[in-house]
């Protein structure tokens, strides 16, 4: 398919309602693990950090797991890695060269859909200033294949799921490649739920709902699910609602959905204060600064 953005653009509504779903750290209890067990070892060990580990894997948990960064696309999250680890004075004082990022900025600004396939494809155009990062984007995906396994969904979640899925279209919206969502969404038994799953090979999240959608629901309808600012972004660019599971109390947000923030959504009640208080809680529960500065 050229534009494979088409399966969103082609999709009917069957339910008065929609809500999309982030996936790691949302739905699952993945994102510590998969950041700590895979992406980190993998920075370190690619980019050749092994001198300064400890502030290496210190930056890339703050900007992926402790910030308001928390669940952006792992290419802007190296580029931006890359850059706080360079500016700290610990790695300035070991004399350590830390990998420029300029080539990896300019195939971002130019490239809608940054996942492991349009990277693919550019390194074999020629652009072999990115095998690096592809090598390194490549070791993570096996890693997280190899290591994450077995972690089922947040407690309340599937039965969540049940509710919604009788009054609402509902669709995975992600950032993590298309493959490893099938993988866990199939494991623990609730790909059935959705309707479709939207990966990083699909466009951001903000294309996702546009697509998916915008126009084909009243903004009032839409309601996005997720632990991460860039959820945040992409429900208040299309004019959706957003239900924030906080990160650190993911259980009780699950709760807190189920018992009555569905309801109030379904029955449209969910705008205005009640959303409000919601959005202040979840944006101060994400420092922007690293606290080494």
């Amino acid at each position: 398919m050229s534009d494979p953005t088409q399966i969103l653009r082609d999709f009917k509504p069957a339910k008065e309602f929609f809500i999309g779903i982030d996936s790691d750290g949302c739905v699952f209890d993945s994102m510590e693990i998969k950041h700590k067990e895979c992406f980190t070892p993998m920075f370190i060990k690619h980019f050749n950090l092994q001198a300064v580990s400890k502030y290496a894997r210190e930056v890339w948990e703050f900007v992926n797991l402790y910030s308001k960064t928390r669940g952006m696309n792992r290419f802007p999250a190296l580029v931006r890695s890359l850059r706080l680890l360079a500016d700290r004075p610990e790695v300035k004082r070991r004399n350590i060269i830390v990998a420029d990022t300029n080539g990896l900025e300019e195939w971002i600004s130019r490239e809608s859909k940054l996942g492991n396939a349009t990277l693919t494809a550019e390194v074999k155009r020629g652009n072999q200033g990115l095998a690096q990062v592809k090598e390194w984007s490549d070791a993570v995906n096996e890693a997280i294949e190899d290591i994450v396994k077995g972690v089922p969904p947040f407690p309340l979640f599937s039965e969540s799921l049940e509710k919604m899925a009788q009054r609402a279209d509902t669709m995975v919206i992600s950032q993590t490649p298309t493959e490893a969502l099938e993988r866990e969404w199939l494991e623990h038994g609730i790909r059935k739920g959705v309707k479709i799953i939207a990966g990083q090979e699909l466009g951001t999240k903000t294309e996702h709902l546009k697509f998916a959608a915008r126009d084909k629901y009243k903004p009032e309808n839409i309601l996005m699910i997720g632990d991460a600012p860039g959820d945040y972004k992409a429900a208040k660019s299309n004019g959706a609602l957003f239900y924030p599971i906080l990160p650190g109390d993911e259980e009780a947000s699950w709760k807190s959905f189920y018992d009555e923030a569905l309801n109030l959504f379904l029955s449209r009640k969910f705008a205005g204060a009640y959303e409000e208080d919601l959005i202040r809680r979840f944006e101060a529960s994400l420092p922007e600064n690293p606290p080494w500065r």
